[in-house]
């Protein structure tokens, strides 16, 4: 798995090459929290990640940081495995996996 992370102005794209699990996720949370205070909106582009265990819930619906409260964060790319996931969270448990917030023409 390897990260890109591209700013642009306020907006942070950070794109994943490589599947989404346990061992992947403290390289990907410490990609988040190196970017810089202005950056309000956090886009991961997922083309290129076919799978995606529970660890990618924890990372797209991680709390807002304290020091970063407005920061938005969307996700594009999805490919099927991550998206019936994401889809399966969302009706198990809607409020704590809102889909329509996170997604970002990714259906």
């Amino acid at each position: 798995m390897n990260t890109i992370t591209t700013l642009n102005g306020t907006t942070a794209t950070i794109t994943v090459r490589g599947d989404i699990d346990f061992d992947t996720l403290p390289p990907l949370r410490a990609a988040t929290d190196v970017l810089p205070a202005h950056v309000t909106g956090l886009l991961w582009d997922l083309n290129h990640t076919l799978f995606m265990d529970i660890a990618g819930l924890h990372l797209l619906f991680a709390p807002t940081p304290p020091d970063r409260p407005d920061r938005r964060v969307t996700v594009t790319g999805l490919r099927p495995q991550p998206l019936r996931l994401l889809r399966l969270a969302a009706e198990t448990n809607p409020a704590a996996f809102p889909l329509d917030r996170l997604l970002c023409g990714s259906r």
